[in-house]
């Protein structure tokens, strides 16, 4: 039972970080209407950020969230505004040449980066790296887990900024607006809502989550250029997974995949957590194609 907990834990921890990285992709996509392929890559960018923050001037990086977010904030604006929408209004025989776009984005970030940072393998050695908790210090009787101090941090720094985010989205006129422009882009357009300011401030925000993630990550991961090839993928299987679009879809998509692979790694191999990743994306596909977005509005339909 210890041994399933503990797969169960890591999973959540795991999942958390995974829907940060997950929500960023499922704004672009609710409010352009186009998949961001350059997702990972910006995510390295944020990687890369702290990695220098931290070897520069010691700037742990959990703080430096505090940094990437606004700098990710607006690379994604000026993408948007300069690179993305030019294209969106252009007639083509090819209607998706934005996301053929984002994908020569990516393509750019990853050899900027090779040409000024090197392919070599880059970490933050920060102190607590191999530190962790055990449950029965605290609680004699509890089972017998460890919980690692960065990942319970990341899932902590994770959980702030999923809430911050959400209070952006239900509480602010721009959030409202934002989620005026995902629902009914006509609708909003009759509102009087600037929906190309929208949509540049949305890019920007998801820029920013990846960006954040990207600093979370760098105290459990090794950072070099063509890492954001592993994870566009990945936040590609949470929006589907969680369904188009879909804010608290991409949060439980992102739990649920974390669980999932932890699972799989602790019971099968961990060789095998890729491929499970391909297996749950081809069964939602199968079998939930509107994602969990979907089963949510069918319970509050049912209430």
């Amino acid at each position: 039972m210890d041994f399933f907990l503990q797969a169960l834990i890591d999973g959540v921890l795991r999942g958390g970080l995974y829907a940060l990285i997950g929500i960023g992709m499922a704004l672009i996509m609710g409010v352009m209407r186009i998949i961001n392929l350059a997702h990972g890559d910006l995510m390295m960018v944020g990687m890369y950020v702290a990695f220098w923050m931290f070897t520069l001037f010691g700037i742990d990086p959990y703080v430096s969230v505090l940094i990437a977010s606004p700098l990710l904030f607006f690379l994604g604006t000026f993408l948007q505004k300069f690179l993305i929408n030019p294209v969106l209004k252009v007639d083509s025989i090819l209607p998706q040449n934005q996301v053929i776009l984002t994908v020569g984005i990516g393509m750019v970030l990853t050899n900027l980066a090779t040409i000024f940072f090197t392919s070599n393998y880059r970490s933050t050695p920060v102190s607590y790296k191999t530190s962790a908790w055990y449950l029965t210090d605290y609680w004699q009787s509890a089972p017998d887990l460890i919980l690692s101090v960065p990942r319970t941090i990341t899932f902590a720094c994770s959980v702030v900024i999923t809430l911050a985010l959400w209070f952006f989205l239900s509480k602010t006129d721009v959030g409202k607006s934002i989620r005026a422009t995902s629902q009914d882009l006509d609708a909003a357009l009759l509102m009087g809502v600037n929906v190309q300011r929208m949509r540049m401030i949305t890019f920007g925000l998801g820029a920013a989550l990846v960006g954040a993630a990207g600093c979370l990550f760098m105290p459990n991961f090794y950072l070099y250029p063509a890492l954001g090839a592993q994870y566009t993928p990945l936040a590609f299987v949470i929006t589907i997974l969680g369904g188009l679009g879909s804010f608290v879809g991409a949060i439980v998509g992102g739990l649920v995949l974390g669980i999932f692979e932890s699972m799989i790694e602790a019971y099968i191999s961990m060789g095998w957590a890729p491929a499970g990743r391909f297996l749950i994306f081809v069964a939602t596909l199968m079998f939930l194609p509107g994602g969990i977005a979907s089963l949510l509005h069918k319970a509050r339909i049912g209430k």
